[in-house]
């Protein structure tokens, strides 16, 4: 990282440019592209240009959605255009789709037109879809063919690395049949036809299959690449692994900022180039939302006053119960989110799903219960307490209130997000902070409630 650093900082001098171009041309293209995101335009364009317009279209891929654009916005369409037509064919229509109107149309004019008809086509698919996220960069053979003829076709399609390894078969009316590999290819006698070696057993997407979905899949069957299908059952494009790993990461990030009670931000953001005001924005929302909610929790602590100031040993351990609440019903839902998100149950297991749960809180309810118990008994021996009470009389109410908040934040950590899900929502939202809050409020009435039910003498 240091050897990088330094490498900008001799990038940001022009005179050096020409210097340091044979350097970074060793480079892998990840690495390059990621040098060079953080150059201003003048530079940038001086060392884009000692590339060739392919090497020039995959380092531009590598930069931020946000880059592009500025790029786009500051250098000439027909410079750009040349970028533009050797950029993979997905990032490329990912890209256009993040266009204005007007931007679209001042680009169009300087494609070619087969990459101005490509890049139209891949943009009509939502950006969520397998159509959105597909690539066009693939190889089909016919099935009549032989393999001399599938190889001669390959070279001339010339697909690139990442989707060589799939050749795709299609029939006469260019309906897709199956698949062959390049090791089918490689090992056959130039002379047997496709239909000896085609594998017929494949899975496949259609067009409008969710993205996650797709990538759920290429998980699970370790896919290199996956087909996708139209009405016809026509290939019109692939997902590939890469693209999956992608897709994962996106939707982990997305669920992760959810569960955080965090607004989702640009797919993709640099938390170094993120301005302060972004930041803030993302995440007061629902702080400032479950602040006011909380509001609830004072009205119930100031209810019980009286309580507090004469046995002053229930205020200690107030936020122990609170807190081992929040904990309990954040892994809760923790687990069933990550859980639904692997489509391991559906929402309609739901009574399933929460009697394991609370089997699950008794058992640790019962470890934490005895844990406090002891815990009041060793830290609070030498506490004040009214002479009709003893300190054993106290431990045991405090530990069975918190046993008893495990199992209900557990039980709410659970329930939240299966009803959100059957309700037709993103589980993800109701989780860490919301439960928290809920928890909170839910924990204050079970402490207060056990504890005047045992205590009931001492409540003015």
């Amino acid at each position: 990282m240091r050897d990088v650093n330094k490498l900008i900082d001799k990038m940001n001098q022009v005179d050096t440019v020409f210097e340091l171009a044979p350097v970074l041309k060793k480079m892998p293209i990840v690495e390059v592209g990621e040098i060079l995101n953080q150059l201003d335009e003048m530079l940038l364009f001086a060392v884009l240009d000692q590339f060739t317009p392919k090497q020039q279209g995959l380092l531009f891929a590598e930069f931020s959605m946000k880059k592009m654009i500025d790029i786009f916005q500051t250098c000439t369409k027909k410079r750009f255009a040349i970028i533009f037509e050797n950029m993979p064919s997905e990032i490329r229509a990912d890209l256009y789709q993040h266009l204005t109107q007007d931007e679209q149309a001042d680009l169009l004019p300087y494609l070619s037109k087969p990459i101005r008809e490509n890049v139209i086509q891949l943009s009509a698919y939502p950006p969520d879809s397998a159509g959105g996220i597909m690539s066009t960069d693939f190889s089909t053979v016919k099935i009549t063919m032989t393999c001399q003829e599938a190889m001669e076709k390959v070279r001339n399609d010339a697909p690139s690395k990442r989707t060589v390894y799939y050749i795709y078969v299609l029939g006469n009316n260019e309906e897709f049949i199956g698949f062959i590999t390049l090791k089918d290819l490689i090992l056959a006698e130039p002379s047997t036809r496709l239909d000896q070696i085609v594998h017929q057993k494949f899975i496949a997407v259609k067009v409008d299959d969710d993205q996650e979905e797709v990538a759920r899949l290429i998980e699970k069957y370790d896919l290199v690449a996956i087909p996708v299908l139209n009405r016809k059952n026509q290939l019109v494009g692939i997902v590939t692994h890469d693209d999956a790993i992608e897709i994962i990461r996106a939707e982990q990030t997305e669920d992760m900022e959810k569960i955080m009670g965090i607004l989702p931000g640009e797919e993709g953001a640099d938390y170094n180039t993120t301005s302060v005001w972004q930041h803030f924005s993302k995440r007061v929302v629902w702080l400032v939302s479950l602040a006011a909610f909380g509001v609830i929790s004072g009205i119930i602590i100031h209810r019980f006053e009286n309580l507090l100031d004469q046995l002053i040993i229930l205020a200690l351990y107030m936020p122990m119960v609170a807190d081992t609440g929040g904990n309990s019903g954040s892994q809760s839902a923790t687990v069933v989110i990550r859980a639904m998100a692997l489509k391991q149950f559906s929402p309609s297991n739901w009574i399933r799903v929460i009697w394991k749960e609370t089997r699950v809180a008794f058992l640790v309810a019962i470890c934490l219960g005895v844990l406090a118990f002891l815990k009041v008994l060793f830290l609070s021996w030498e506490t004040t307490i009214p002479s009709n009470f003893s300190l054993f009389q106290i431990a045991l109410v405090i530990a069975t209130a918190l046993s008893l908040q495990v199992i209900t934040a557990t039980m709410i950590g659970a329930g939240l997000p299966l009803l959100v899900k059957r309700l037709g929502g993103d589980p993800a939202v109701v989780a860490s902070p919301a439960i928290t809050t809920v928890v909170d409020i839910t924990g204050l009435l079970i402490y207060f409630g056990i504890v005047t039910t045992f205590l009931a003498g001492f409540v003015s």
